[in-house]
This record gives C-alpha cells, sequence and structure tokens, in this order.
C-alpha cells in the first residue's frame, strides 16, 4: 500500500513547562506520511484497499461532509490503486463547493449529495439510480473508517513506530477507529490516553468492542473536556494555541482533531499531571486541509 515504506518521524518537543516538570513529549508526525494520503487515514483505508484489490478492484462507497479528510483520502488512493470510489456527501450540493470536494473530483471520485435526514439514516434510496441491492455492488467504508477493518489498519501505525519508547501515547478520537487500532497493537506498557474532539462521546467502550477490542490489557485514560463546542468547532482560544505551538515547536496542527488533543496534553502537563520521566508521544493524525475553511489570515502556518 502507499505507506509500507514510510517510517513515521518523531519530532521532540522543547520548552520550559516540559523541562521544568522533566518529562519528554514528542509528537509523532503521520501527517507527513504521504503528501495528500496523510495521517491516520490512510492506515484506516488500507485493508479496505486491500479487500477492494482481491476482488479485481471493486468499487468502494464511502461517507463524509463537505471538509471531509476522509473522503478526499479515499479519492487519491482508489486513483492510485485504480478503484473507481463513489463519496456520499452530507448536505445538499453547495453553490460553492469546498476545495475539499473539488479535489475529491479531481482525484476521479463520483460525488452524491443527501439532505442530513436522509444522511443521518445512510437512505441511499433517496439518490437516483441507487436501489436496495446497490450496495451489493460496492466496498463499503464507513464513515472514517468505522469498522473493523479501519482498525485494523490504525494497528499498523504503532509498527511504523518501530523501538518507539514511550509511557504515554496520546491520540485524538473522533469515531474511536484510531483508538482501537492502537489498543489492539499495543504490545507495551505504554498508557494510551484519547481525547475526544465531540460532546458527549459516552458510548467509547462499546465502539471499543464493535472495532475488535476485547480482552484488552488495559483501558484508556480518556481526557475529557477538551472538545471546544463540539465535532470541527473551535474558539479563539484554540486558534491562539495552535498558533503558538507552531510558532514556538513550527508544528502545525488541524482544529478539528490534533490541536484539541495537543491542547489537552499540554493542559494536563501544566496540572503537573505526568510523573517526572514520563516519555509521551503525542499522534498528530493529519487533516491540515480542513484549515482551508478558516479565513485568511487566521492561521500563521
Amino acid at each position: 500500500m502507499l505507506f509500507e515504506d514510510s517510517i513515521i518521524e518523531c519530532n521532540e518537543l522543547k520548552g520550559d513547562l516540559i523541562a521544568s516538570n522533566k518529562i519528554k513529549v514528542s509528537i509523532a508526525r503521520l501527517d507527513k506520511i504521504h503528501p495528500v494520503v496523510s495521517g491516520n487515514k490512510l492506515f484506516k483505508l488500507h485493508y479496505f484497499l486491500k479487500e477492494s484489490i482481491s476482488q479485481g478492484c471493486k468499487p468502494l462507497l464511502t461517507f463524509g461532509g463537505a471538509y471531509s479528510n476522509h473522503l478526499v483520502a479515499t479519492a487519491f488512493a482508489c486513483k492510485l490503486a485504480g478503484i473507481h470510489c463513489t463519496g456520499v456527501v452530507r448536505g445538499e450540493k453547495p453553490a460553492l463547493p469546498s476545495q475539499t470536494l473539488i479535489d475529491c473530483e479531481n482525484y476521479g471520485m463520483k460525488l452524491v449529495y443527501l439532505s442530513r435526514e436522509n444522511y443521518h439514516t445512510k437512505n441511499m434510496q433517496a439518490v437516483p439510480g441507487f436501489t436496495s441491492g446497490t450496495y451489493d455492488d460496492y466496498i463499503i467504508v464507513p464513515e472514517g473508517g468505522f469498522h473493523p477493518l479501519g482498525a485494523a489498519g490504525a494497528s499498523l501505525i504503532l509498527e511504523k513506530l518501530a523501538g518507539f519508547d514511550a509511557t504515554h501515547i496520546s491520540t485524538a478520537v473522533g469515531t474511536a477507529t484510531t483508538l482501537a487500532g492502537i489498543l489492539q497493537a499495543n504490545n507495551s506498557t505504554a498508557q494510551i490516553i484519547a481525547v475526544p474532539v465531540l460532546k458527549n462521546l459516552h458510548d467509547v467502550e462499546e465502539r471499543l468492542q464493535y472495532l475488535g477490542c476485547k480482552d484488552l490489557k488495559a483501558q484508556p485514560e480518556i481526557f475529557d473536556g477538551y472538545h471546544f463546542g463540539g465535532y470541527a468547532k473551535k474558539t479563539p482560544e484554540l486558534i491562539q494555541f495552535m498558533n503558538e505551538l507552531f510558532a514556538e515547536q513550527g508544528i502545525p496542527t488541524d482544529f478539528v482533531y490534533t490541536a484539541k488533543m495537543m491542547y489537552a496534553m499540554f493542559d494536563k502537563i501544566k496540572n503537573g499531571y505526568f510523573e517526572a520521566g514520563s516519555r509521551i508521544i503525542c499522534l498528530h493524525t493529519g487533516g491540515l486541509q480542513g484549515n482551508s475553511s478558516l479565513p485568511a489570515g487566521t492561521l500563521v502556518f
């Protein structure tokens, strides 16, 4: 697949806060794995693509919003693999499509639009030409790769961090697919930290069970309360943090996932959560193209 020869680069963070707490903090740059299909999305697609290829490049059907990192990753990966794909977009077709949707079409993805009501129920029969049997013509990739195959792909992330020595590994959580993969692959004693990026994510345990996380050696530590209003929501405080993090560490983040996770980690460091000697790896899960929805000049990078 696209990342088989890639190694995840880890950047060690510096600063008085980290030094005074006598800890080590690194950020695993999944966002640099590939210039287009970056971050955890690439890993989550891995086994769906393999399944498609094993069936003679059976087309993929997947779902997402107008700024979905998952949609554009799927579109580009399918282009490289020679697989036809269709993206079902939440909401009516916009008069001015987002750059994400433009990119999806440029990479060859067929886009169809569903009203939010029909999208919520995945009522594909509202799309002209789709019937109850149409699903059989596709390999279905749920939104965000939320499927045991997606979790299996995400489990490969730790393989690309071969030789890592961490007491803690943190990741942002949306569908919990990446979290499930990390938990499944964690053969070390590292504590896995999950930072939900949406409100009221109270079913993490049920999600993990569905994704194949059974008989875990240890449950994840959940840092709640860092969603900044909900999924894809932001505040001036979060934007300021993103700009300061870039100015101090040279690392760009997205406001949907990684910035919220990093804010949570620094907040916990300030409050003395981590013992001296802790070695923390934070997963940068990519998705920087989502920042294009912000007004020009909002970010310094």
